[in-house]
């Protein structure tokens, strides 16, 4: 699964650079909502990729009546993921911009809420994951795929024969995923998740 979060993280960052470059107007109303599902599939498969308890091992004589240690929240891994989600509407509105009707507003309009979202949304991956190119060739360029590649790492197209190395054509350089720190809950409650975003109210 950790594989998988590396793959949605590298396509979240190359939709956010291809939103940077010219596109047509039509590409408006499609870009921000490709990286709002990139971002949403980042975090489910956060939640998925948490580390499962360890079973416990086997007593070498018998069980004693003793207390039971406080289990940890079952709420603690989705509290933390919720925290990061509320960081991407802090940042880039992520939650409005995808719960909120779009249909009455122009292209141009979407495309105007998709350039917050898409600063916002940088900004907070940037903060939380040290994003590298894959290859630091420039694209175009001839490289050579070397034998015992990741899976993960290369997608190989075009006319496919033999066995790795293979050398080609570098049409994407890639993404991958140095480090990763998102931010720790501490005493999340077993009762409730976190709030994304608390209701404003102004006081007369």
């Amino acid at each position: 699964m950790r594989k998988l979060s590396v793959t949605l993280a590298s396509i979240l960052l190359a939709l956010a650079a291809l939103a940077l470059t010219p596109y047509a107007d039509t590409a408006h109303a499609v870009l921000p909502g490709a990286i709002a599902v990139a971002a949403l599939l980042l975090l489910l498969s956060i939640v998925a990729d948490r580390p499962k308890a360890e079973p416990g091992r086997v007593a070498s004589e018998p069980l004693r009546p003793a207390a039971l240690a406080p289990a940890p929240s079952r709420n603690q891994s989705d509290a933390e993921v919720v925290n990061f989600l509320a960081i991407l509407q802090e940042k880039g509105r992520l939650v409005d911009f995808l719960m909120g009707d779009i249909t009455g507003y122009s292209d141009a309009e979407v495309g105007a809420a998709g350039r917050v979202l898409h600063e916002g949304a940088k900004a907070a991956l940037l903060e939380h994951f040290g994003i590298l190119p894959m290859r630091e060739e420039s694209e175009g360029s001839k490289i050579t795929v070397p034998t015992g590649y990741a899976p993960d790492e290369y997608r190989l197209v075009g006319r496919i024969s033999g066995e790795a190395p293979f050398t080609g054509t570098l049409i994407h350089h890639g993404w991958k995923v140095d480090w990763v720190k998102l931010p720790r809950l501490a005493g999340a409650s077993s009762d409730r998740l976190p709030a994304i975003a608390p209701a404003e109210v102004e006081l007369q």
